[in-house]
């Protein structure tokens, strides 16, 4: 079971993991310290610093050439971070009314609080929701995440047929997008056209034909 390190983390420490557990899941190797940079835009000699005081919590290991690997404890931790994210997404989406595209900003002040039996009862609350308004699992209170299969809207060719199951850009512009375009969680997506040039497709959704662009395909997670 998931213990709770009560203050234990700083929000720089929590952001840190939740990035390294993001990155981790698209990677089959330890992430890079240029990686990690990247990803919280900041510089890599703050990063290494930050490596070290994680390293001396045990929440992650790191090997020279190598990259960083979360430890369990680590993990844990990052997928309790998490959870209480998407739970609040949830919560602001269902209950307060948000649209989708403003809830990830709120989100990420929210997920730093540390009660954990507030977050189990919002949990409760929300009747134990598996996915968040962005299509994304949510981990239960052990840390447990579901494994998703999933593959981006550009690897379908032309004539097949799938479900907008997730988004893997969650920006607001990105959403706006979206929504403008009325292209949402479980809409049917046709491929019609690809253009070998650039990528870009002509889709089908409810019957009405949009152009896209390779970035926005790249950036669409379909079931088939």
């Amino acid at each position: 079971m998931y213990i709770c390190q009560k203050n234990m983390f700083t929000l720089s420490e929590e952001n840190y993991l939740k990035a390294i557990f993001h990155l981790a899941t698209d990677s089959k190797k330890g992430v890079s310290t240029n990686a990690i940079a990247e990803k919280l835009n900041t510089k890599a000699s703050s990063v290494t610093d930050m490596i070290q005081k994680l390293a001396d919590k045990k929440v992650l290991v790191y090997q020279k050439y190598q990259g960083v690997e979360l430890t369990e404890l680590g993990r844990k931790t990052a997928a309790n971070i998490i959870r209480k994210h998407r739970l609040w997404e949830v919560f602001l989406v269902e209950k307060l009314n948000f649209s989708w595209d403003e809830v990830h900003d709120v989100a990420e002040q929210l997920e730093h609080i540390k009660s954990p039996k507030l977050i189990n009862e919002l949990d409760a609350f929300l009747n134990y929701p598996k996915k968040d308004p962005h299509g994304d699992p949510i981990p239960d209170k052990n840390g447990n995440i579901q494994v998703v299969e999933k593959r981006l809207l550009h690897h379908l060719k032309e004539g097949e047929l799938g479900v907008c199951i997730g988004v893997n850009d969650s920006s607001s512009n990105f959403l706006k997008f979206l929504d403008k375009n009325n292209i949402a969680l479980g809409k049917q997506i046709r491929v019609l056209e690809k253009e070998p040039f650039d990528d870009s497709l002509i889709v089908e959704v409810e019957g009405k034909k949009i152009s896209i662009s390779h970035k926005i395909a790249n950036n669409l997670y379909i079931e088939k």
